[in-house]
């Protein structure tokens, strides 16, 4: 009757621990989720500041090491043109 009882006690013990530890990581959960979203809303703020603050984008791209050291250029291929045909 003792071992039944024992274990009885001891799987009580253990389900409260779980509680316990289930409640503190749902309460740790909810703080990086609200310091995630805190961060976002920071991003968001810094980046329309940069946006305000930078002038306007050159009309003309400059041209990367390089495309300029061997004069090669990018092409769009549809893939239509790359299927084979029977």
């Amino acid at each position: 009757m003792t071992f039944p009882l024992l274990l009885t006690i001891t799987a009580l013990i253990a389900a409260a621990v779980a509680i316990v530890r289930a409640r503190r990581t749902a309460k740790r959960l909810e703080r990086l989720s609200e310091a995630y979203w805190e961060l976002r809303y920071e991003v968001a703020q810094v980046r329309a500041r940069l946006t305000r603050l930078e002038p306007s984008a050159p009309a003309e791209p400059a041209k990367d090491a390089t495309a300029s050291a061997g004069g090669s250029t990018t092409t769009f291929v549809s893939l239509s043109s790359l299927k084979r045909t029977p």
